[in-house]
């Protein structure tokens, strides 16, 4: 693929900064957009000086088309990310995510944009008992935060048929890695379990600790990402690593790299939460050619380094809220 000039909103979040790096390693023309409300600066640091750093939001509609009047791809990852906080503030969730999703849309459109790469997530197929979740289920989304990322794929299905703008949803499932904050309120449960147990606390896990989770390394979503942009494909495809695990065992994995055994804190379920979940990839390796290259436990392991170079810095509240 030749060299593109690619726009990431979210660009300096989890996700988005470990995308970003990938892409200016290939020596594309990156551009991102981060309003910092969960992005930080900190994590774009290392080649901040090979990309273009916009701080502003993706509510901003006269921003969205003056930035991307240039821009040949867009990799939509901004977002208000808790299951949780679309409980108890759906309306800030709506705003951002479905209000701000199409926005990119069309200022995408307006500015003739080529692609839109939509990241999506597993939580629009709900509790359905069917596993592995596939792509032609019905979705059944049990949460404000799940409604918006639905609402989202179905914004970007809409203007790819009635606009011609090209667009690709990638439905994440757990998605961990490097940079991933364990700071925030609604953290995900790998950083916070890993910190957690790196200070010698045991893991607080809600409900019996049976529910089971598909995680996904997050240079694995970096790869789909890019071949979501690289190729000629549209569409909603799953990216998971299609295996999956209790919490339980999670913990217990995650106790046995570290080398220490707490008992697990039990709490009472959370309101928006699911049972069981696991990605089929059939379609994603057919399509995009996406395979994933790391298992659970190689990607723990690369995960432990990197918050074990902080944990020091990490400061754990007594009462957490686990984002699956």
């Amino acid at each position: 693929m030749k060299n593109k000039r690619v726009l990431i909103t979210g660009g300096a979040g989890f996700i988005g900064s470990n995308l970003a790096e990938e892409l200016v390693r290939k020596e594309h023309d990156v551009v991102i957009l981060d309003d910092l409300s969960t992005g930080k600066e900190e994590n774009i640091k290392e080649f901040k000086d090979s990309v273009r750093f916009v701080k502003g939001s993706i509510t901003d509609l006269a921003l969205l088309r003056d930035l991307f009047r240039d821009v040949e791809c867009v990799s939509h990852q901004a977002a208000i990310p808790s299951v949780q906080r679309s409980v108890e503030d759906p309306l800030a969730t709506n705003e951002v995510n479905v209000k701000g999703t199409l926005n990119v849309l069309v200022a995408a459109r307006d500015s003739e944009v080529e692609k839109v790469v939509y990241a999506s997530s597993s939580s629009v197929y709900g509790d359905t008992p069917e596993l592995p979740k596939r792509e032609e289920m019905k979705p059944n989304p049990k949460s404000p935060y799940a409604v918006s990322k639905l609402t989202g794929e179905e914004y970007c299905a809409v203007f790819s048929e009635v606009y011609g703008l090209k667009t690709v949803s990638l439905r994440y499932f757990n998605v961990y890695g490097p940079r991933q904050d364990p700071y925030s309120e609604y953290a995900a449960v790998i950083p916070r379990f890993i910190t957690r147990v790196l200070k010698n606390k045991p893991p607080i896990i809600y409900g019996n600790g049976e529910q089971t989770r598909d995680f996904t390394f997050v240079r694995d979503v970096v790869m789909a990402n890019i071949l979501a942009i690289e190729r000629d494909v549209e569409g909603v495809f799953n990216i998971a690593s299609g295996k999956r695990i209790s919490i339980n065992e999670l913990s217990n994995k995650i106790m046995g790299i570290v080398g220490i055994r707490l008992k697990p804190i039990y709490d009472k379920p959370r309101e928006g939460d699911i049972k069981d979940s696991s990605g089929g990839i059939s379609r994603a390796k057919e399509k995009l050619g996406y395979e994933p290259r790391y298992n659970l436990e190689e990607g723990l392991k690369e995960t432990m380094e990197y918050f074990t170079s902080i944990v020091s810095l990490v400061k754990i509240p007594d009462k957490i809220l686990f984002r699956f």
